[in-house]
């Protein structure tokens, strides 16, 4: 038996109510959403915020409301993005870190992602280490790419970032790389030694194969409206709590045990 962190992405930055009309915008909608994820057995809030149109935003003033209102629900570990949105600056993505969440990503590299791409250089993979340390944040590490985390690894040698090492391995991106439960296992075996690991596989034909495999391998996992709004085939999710229940039973019915958020922190050294 082993502890299994689950993430919950309850609102993202490119999904909408279009395809979900559950999905959480304002901060109140996302704080209730975190709390009912966190009943459900989430330890970990992957935090988007959306401006007052519900496009994506960064502005830290909406992440400091939103940080706020979440923090009075639940005791869920709040993972703040600085992948942002399409076309948006470093400095803009990086906002966020300012207000010293516990946890934050941390892209290791440029992706492609749909029609589109997100630029995440050295230099700037750099600039976004320095200031989580600075203000006493634990990045997880998001590789898209094998050379991702070939990437994360000069930022550890150059002790920008320090263990407990967190890793978020994101498959499925569309023009990315694909999902499968060899090649989930093929990234993990280039982690470093000790490394923990969160499987975020996206879309709903690639969500659930990625939690039994992530259980399987011996990683977290993570679901929610970010990546995909479907609880089956078919049939929306009515929550980002529905979603986390799905995935505490797979864990629990594999002899395992969900982690609550406490358990995060003690094995995230937060």
């Amino acid at each position: 038996m082993r502890k299994i962190a689950i993430t919950c992405a309850v609102t993202g930055a490119e999904t909408t109510r279009a395809q979900n009309p559950n999905l959480p915008i304002t901060p109140a909608e996302i704080a209730e959403s975190a709390r009912a994820a966190c009943d459900a057995g989430a330890a970990i809030l992957h935090l988007h915020v959306r401006d007052a149109q519900g496009a994506p935003t960064q502005d830290r003033e909406v992440f400091r409301e939103a940080i706020a209102l979440i923090r009075a629900r639940s005791p869920i570990v709040i993972e703040v993005t600085t992948g942002g949105a399409v076309g948006m600056s470093l400095a803009q993505r990086m906002q966020p870190i300012a207000l010293s969440p516990e946890m934050a990503s941390l892209d290791c590299g440029t992706v492609n992602f749909g029609d589109d791409y997100i630029v995440n250089t050295l230099p700037m993979m750099r600039d976004c280490a320095r200031a989580m340390k600075e203000h006493g944040v634990r990045p997880t590490l998001e590789c898209f790419d094998l050379s991702h985390i070939d990437a994360s690894t000069i930022l550890i040698e150059e002790g920008l970032v320090e263990p407990p090492l967190h890793y978020g391995l994101v498959l499925n991106v569309p023009a990315g790389v694909r999902f499968s439960e060899e090649t989930l296992a093929f990234f993990v075996d280039r982690l470093p030694a000790g490394s923990r690991w969160t499987a975020i596989t996206i879309g709903g034909r690639a969500a659930l194969k990625g939690v039994k495999a992530a259980v399987a391998l011996g990683g977290f996992v993570r679901v929610g409206f970010e990546d995909n709004v479907y609880l089956a085939k078919g049939v929306l999710a009515k929550s980002n709590a529905e979603l986390v229940g799905q995935a505490a039973d797979i864990i629990r019915d594999s002899g395992n045990e969900v982690a609550a958020p406490d358990d995060v922190r003690e094995m995230l050294a937060l």
